[in-house]
């Protein structure tokens, strides 16, 4: 992996790390526009201080937009969850691997 590469890598990787961005795409990852509240519920426990940072954090990278339904979103951040679709399915694979250790 090359400088630019990593520094890429570097930086998507410290805007997903931040408490509830993974989650915040996760929701949103069907292509349904949903509202601050409807976000907020998706998300799960998130307050709504820590949901406005992120929203701001994700729109400011160009992941996510809002229009007058509501969250979504965008070309990049639809392909990024898409990527992130496989995680179930690993996520299985490895819990039931590691079962023993995770009780």
């Amino acid at each position: 992996m090359g400088t630019k590469e990593s520094a890429a890598m570097g930086q998507l990787l410290g805007l997903l790390e931040a408490r509830y961005a993974m989650r915040v795409l996760w929701a949103l990852r069907d292509g349904h526009a949903q509202t601050f509240r409807l976000l907020q519920d998706s998300v799960g426990g998130i307050t709504p201080n820590t949901l406005n940072t992120r929203v701001k954090e994700l729109r400011d990278a160009g992941l996510i937009s809002h229009a007058g339904e509501g969250y979504f979103l965008t070309p990049p951040g639809a392909d990024l969850a898409k990527r992130m679709g496989e995680l179930p399915a690993f996520a299985s694979k490895w819990a039931a691997g590691h079962s023993k250790a995770l009780k």
